[in-house]
């Protein structure tokens, strides 16, 4: 009886009551003041493995020598022949290092805009996949270090963030102090531009903005591997991401649907425990018969 009790007053709490007055905009959309608070979350974990950068350079050096072996046991090393190959162009070498340090950032912030202002029903969930994307490569960063191509200069390879004299580079003070260059695995530029890839497929028709979905990855790809910032593998493991992203997002909003549909069951349950005088008419009788025949597999 006080299991059924606490159901019926679940549904009518105070912090129902508020929730639905600041979790919730008139037309739908998220608000703008949770948006903010996930991104500051976000960065504030980011920030968390960013600081044990210190303690794990020799650790994230072992790791690349590990796949440096392993993808040259696969013959897919190819990152040295496109360093090679962007270091010694000179001309396309500047707009990849701006590319590579701007182009993931703008764009994944300017996809996620143009759903919550255009597309407001598939926003939740394409932003939960982001977000999941982001918490599976944090795990990585932290539980695999892993020290990029390009400080690898023994074996051939160069940094061609640095060779191209842009105004960002990494002996920016501000890259050298924040960012964390021992989290190539996955590789989070992959990831963001699959995921932005992803989501204008999903809402998008045209052909034509298909192509630039599909190519906008792929395009990415290359560049964070001809740099030297990332390995094949890096990038498979930015795509991998987003498809273990998809599945749990999906997979959540599944469970829930499922618990929803048995919330109401348990409700009328409850209300005909608690109060049976309610349901002892001829129209309450009625409508629990029809809730009943609609829930039953």
């Amino acid at each position: 009886m006080g299991t059924m009790e606490v159901v019926v007053d679940e549904r009518r709490s105070p912090t129902r009551r508020v929730w639905r007055r600041v979790g919730r905009r008139a037309d739908g959309r998220s608000p703008l003041w949770i948006e903010l608070a996930i991104i500051v979350w976000l960065f504030w974990l980011y920030d968390v493995i960013n600081n044990l950068a210190p303690l794990r350079q020799a650790l994230a050096i072992r790791n690349a020598q590990g796949i440096i072996s392993f993808e040259r046991s696969l013959h897919i090393d190819v990152e040295r022949t496109l360093n090679r190959w962007l270091a010694s162009h000179h001309l396309l070498a500047t707009p990849a290092v701006y590319y590579y340090f701007f182009a993931h950032g703008v764009v994944t912030f300017g996809v996620l805009v143009w759903l919550w202002l255009r597309r407001p029903a598939r926003y939740p969930r394409l932003r939960a996949q982001l977000v999941i994307v982001n918490l599976i490569a944090f795990v990585v960063f932290w539980r695999y270090p892993l020290a990029p191509p390009r400080m690898f200069p023994r074996l051939g390879y160069q940094d061609v963030v640095a060779a191209a004299h842009a105004v960002v580079s990494w002996r920016s003070a501000a890259l050298v102090h924040n960012a964390d260059q021992l989290a190539a695995m996955p590789s989070l530029h992959i990831a963001w531009a699959s995921w932005s890839g992803w989501a204008v497929w999903q809402v998008c028709r045209r052909p034509a903005v298909r192509v630039v979905a599909v190519a906008y990855p792929l395009l990415t790809a290359v560049i964070v591997v001809a740099t030297g910032n990332h390995y094949v593998l890096d990038v498979l493991a930015g795509g991998a991401a987003l498809l273990t992203a998809i599945a749990l997002q999906r997979a959540g909003e599944w469970l829930l649907a499922l618990r929803r549909r048995k919330r109401p069951v348990v409700a009328a349950t409850a209300e005909r425990t608690v109060h049976p005088e309610r349901t002892n008419t001829p129209a309450a009788r009625s409508g629990l018969q029809t809730q009943g025949s609609e829930t039953a597999p």
